[in-house]
């Protein structure tokens, strides 16, 4: 047996391994990384500056430098340690599993000191006290305690103590949202009626909004810690001991003023005492196939909803474009092809912000799923005009020639001697943007729509199985996208008659 063999047959059995463990690797026992930290000068804390005013964001008076109650603290923790802080950008409802990977040193980003997170990284002791906060329109009553929102339309931040309140409660419309700006944006534009979140966000943003207010008093209050991996204990301890000291001589308190995010809440640092953590086992979803499988199903259905009907308008808008664009007056062929460059030229994320968030500006207002079709189709129907164009193009000017000859005009002859011919030529790379439709799909959870990838997201978080769900997740998309290349395989050998 050659040693190629025997080495591509043990990372076959590791790889099943891993899968019957339900996605999870094998544990890896690295050295503590304190002394590498010392060493390299450097301490490296993930966090999200996106949105994440007054945690950690750029200064609106010099962009190029981040400020923020999180950035002071990271810089005085890593002085106690001897080192310099360096903030590593990173997704906010991904930080674990970053930190798991080795992404950086520490999470320190108002990660919640919860036995959920405490299941797969270890966390030091608490250095802020946070509540929760309902905001609401200026010009809206009630919806003061948690109660008040059953039945109601509430945004809450992915990955938080607000959307498990929330979830945990029931009887709520639950609006998920990747950053903590969108929210409010939505509120504003009157798609939900609350946000749920920390205190310090809604201070930051909401309070001085005068369209918005902080609707009744905080609740729920709860820590921040901060996230180290489960082997680096000598650095766990020492940024306890950074903590603690920090604290004594009130450095976190003027920190935490210069923000405007101190309150008598933070007495309760002194009184904290540990919780006891229970070790849950782990979760294997391809085990528990029958439980997950329903939910990820579920999200399915809206990214088939979402890419069928994109896909219409895309058809559909594509043919108008390509028609005044080879056949229109001069100004309306400018104008087509200005439309492909612009929608083609443009990020699809883009286009969904400015459809979503910047038309309610204009008085117009559309839900989520609309504004979902309404961009994925838009998009797609430049891509399509040039498959159109293409096509058509293709077809030898002799043909439009011989019809005008016979009697027919130019829109008789174009709907039946040259468009039935350009379509058997643009199936191909028109079935190929409908399957690549289905995967860009996913890109409309940022307006708050979840679908296949985004339910994958949510259950992979509260399971940390990311290979389990992964594989479930891919072979769905490939039940969906496989059969539409049979389909047009199929089609497309029906249309050549001349190759029979």
């Amino acid at each position: 047996m050659s040693s190629a063999w025997r080495l591509s047959r043990g990372a076959f059995w590791s790889l099943g391994l891993v899968l019957l463990l339900g996605g999870r690797p094998l544990a890896v026992f690295a050295a503590d990384s304190l002394d590498t930290i010392k060493s390299r000068g450097v301490l490296h804390w993930g966090a999200d500056a996106e949105g994440g005013a007054p945690y950690v964001y750029p200064d609106p008076k010099k962009p190029e430098q981040l400020i923020g109650f999180e950035f002071d603290l990271a810089a005085a923790l890593a002085a106690k340690l001897g080192v310099k802080a360096t903030m590593v950008q990173n997704q906010w409802d991904q930080l674990i599993p970053a930190l798991e990977r080795g992404n950086f040193d520490i999470v320190l980003n108002g990660l919640e000191l919860t036995s959920e997170n405490q299941q797969h990284i270890a966390m030091s002791r608490p250095y802020f006290v946070y509540a929760q906060q309902i905001v609401t329109r200026n010009n809206s009553a009630g919806l003061t305690r948690l109660d008040d929102l059953k039945g109601k339309a509430v945004g809450v931040l992915s990955g938080t103590a607000a959307q498990r309140l929330v979830e945990g409660m029931g009887g709520v419309e639950i609006r998920i949202y990747p950053g903590n700006v969108e929210s409010f944006r939505d509120l504003k534009a009157q798609r939900i009626e609350a946000v749920l979140l920390d205190l310090p966000i809604a201070l930051h943003y909401a309070k001085p909004d005068p369209t918005l207010k902080l609707s009744g008093d905080p609740f729920a209050p709860g820590f921040y810690g901060i996230g180290v991996r489960k082997p680096d204990v000598t650095l766990l301890a020492a940024i306890n001991q950074a903590i603690e000291e920090l604290a004594g001589d009130h450095t976190l308190e003027r920190i935490y003023r210069k923000y405007g995010v101190w309150d008598e809440r933070q007495e309760r640092l002194k009184d904290y005492q540990p919780e006891i953590v229970v070790q849950k086992k782990a979760i294997s979803t391809l085990r528990e196939w029958p439980k997950y499988l329903p939910l990820l199903l579920r999200g399915a259905v809206t990214t088939v909803e979402l890419s069928v009907l994109g896909m219409l308008l895309a058809i559909g808008v594509g043919l108008v474009v390509v028609l005044m664009r080879l056949y229109a007056l001069a100004p309306l062929r400018w104008l087509a092809r200005a439309y492909v460059e612009i929608f083609r030229g443009t990020p699809l994320l883009i286009q969904l912000f400015l459809i979503y968030y910047g038309l309610p500006e204009m008085g117009i207002r559309l839900n989520a799923f609309l504004a979902g079709i309404l961009g994925l189709g838009l998009n797609y129907a430049a891509s399509e005009a040039e498959n159109y164009r293409a096509g058509i193009e293709a077809i030898p000017h002799g043909q439009m020639e011989a019809a005008l000859a016979l009697g027919m005009n130019r829109w008789q002859a174009l709907r039946r001697v040259i468009l039935p011919q350009a379509l058997r030529l643009v199936i191909p790379p028109v079935t190929n943007d409908f399957i690549a439709m289905f995967k860009d799909s996913s890109i409309v959870s940022v307006i708050t729509m979840v679908e296949l990838t985004k339910v994958y997201g949510m259950l992979a978080m509260s399971t940390y199985d990311y290979i389990g769900l992964g594989l479930m997740t891919a072979a769905i998309y490939f039940a969906l996208s496989y059969p539409a290349s049979i389909l047009a395989s199929r089609l497309e050998k029906r249309l050549h008659h001349d190759r029979r």
